[in-house]
């Protein structure tokens, strides 16, 4: 451990070295410094001095920022990111993931930017599901301007998932019909499908039963969609819904297709309730008893004072 902390303290040392300048070093070293700040960090981190690792890795990102290599500053602040999260200050880290994903694009390389938006999203979506859906959407925007839509979709699926999660319904809806049109423009029609359902069940949770009919009798215009198990099954829900039929809408949120959903959306079907508590459904066969059983009793009735 002492050998590794020597080491890491040897690495500064010679960085420092290069940075200085003298009558006939005009111009520091950046390059040579960033490597000697990199074994530091590494060093510190192999001796458990996270926070020491830390700072070797930003002075390494200074030097690559100072001589221009924007890609390799960026890495360095990733790294000191994921120093941050083994010290368990995840928001902390989460801003240096950020910086690098600006360098990224400004270097030139967006996909590397919204790769390490995505990472920094699944990072802090257990303390913060808010600033996940920020990370999230800034990461399919950077896909979106590369024309990667497959992969803008993507994010955006777990954007709109966290937003349903948050009962965020009215921004919800927003980002599904936006994964609806991306998925519609690749041509995935099944997947425009389920973003349907996920829709309806959005705008039904929202008391807005106009929306999620338009929602339905939009996607009539997708190939595929009217006849399909989704289109019959949404439009059993709504006719269900609008008739205040609790067995109907029960029957439909709890079959295969909704309660197979992602989880997020499974919830929205099974806790679906329609309006005004709604009404269930006699059975023909309780009909039939309780009609048995009123004639038993007016017979009783008839002849309750007996025969005269």
């Amino acid at each position: 451990m002492a050998a590794k902390i020597n080491e890491a303290h040897d690495h500064i040392a010679k960085a420092e070295k290069y940075l200085r300048t003298s009558f006939m070093k005009w111009k520091p070293d950046y390059d040579s410094a960033a490597s000697e700040y990199s074994k530091a960090a590494v060093a510190f981190k192999n001796a458990k001095m996270l926070e020491e690792a830390k700072e070797a890795y930003l002075q390494e990102a200074e030097a690559h920022t100072n001589n221009k290599t924007l890609f390799h500053a960026a890495k360095a602040l990733e790294a000191a990111g994921m120093m941050l999260k083994d010290m368990q200050r995840i928001p902390e880290a989460i801003q240096y993931i950020e910086r690098a994903s600006m360098m990224y694009v400004e270097n030139g390389t967006p996909d590397t930017a919204a790769l390490a938006l995505d990472r920094a999203g699944k990072l802090i979506e257990s303390q913060d599901l808010a600033k996940a859906v920020d990370l999230y959407q800034k990461a399919a925007s950077v896909f979106e301007n590369e024309d990667r839509l497959r992969q803008a979709v993507e994010m955006l699926g777990k954007s709109s998932r966290l937003l349903v999660r948050q009962h965020k319904l009215d921004e919800a809806a927003v980002s599904i019909q936006k994964e609806k049109n991306m998925y519609k423009e690749i041509e995935n029609y099944p997947t425009c499908f389920k973003k349907t359902i996920a829709q309806v069940l959005v705008h039904l949770h929202r008391n807005d039963f106009v929306a999620a009919d338009k929602c339905v009798r939009e996607s009539y215009s997708l190939p595929g969609f009217s006849g399909s198990e989704d289109c019959i099954a949404l439009e059993q829900l709504l006719q269900g819904y609008d008739e205040q039929d609790e067995d109907q809408v029960h029957r439909v949120c709890n079959s295969p297709l909704f309660k197979y959903m992602d989880n997020d959306y499974a919830k929205l079907s099974v806790s679906l309730r329609v309006p005004g508590g709604g009404k269930k459904k006699k059975a023909p066969a309780a009909d039939a008893a309780e009609g048995g059983a009123g004639a038993g009793e007016a017979d009783e009735d008839e002849y309750a004072g007996g025969l005269c």
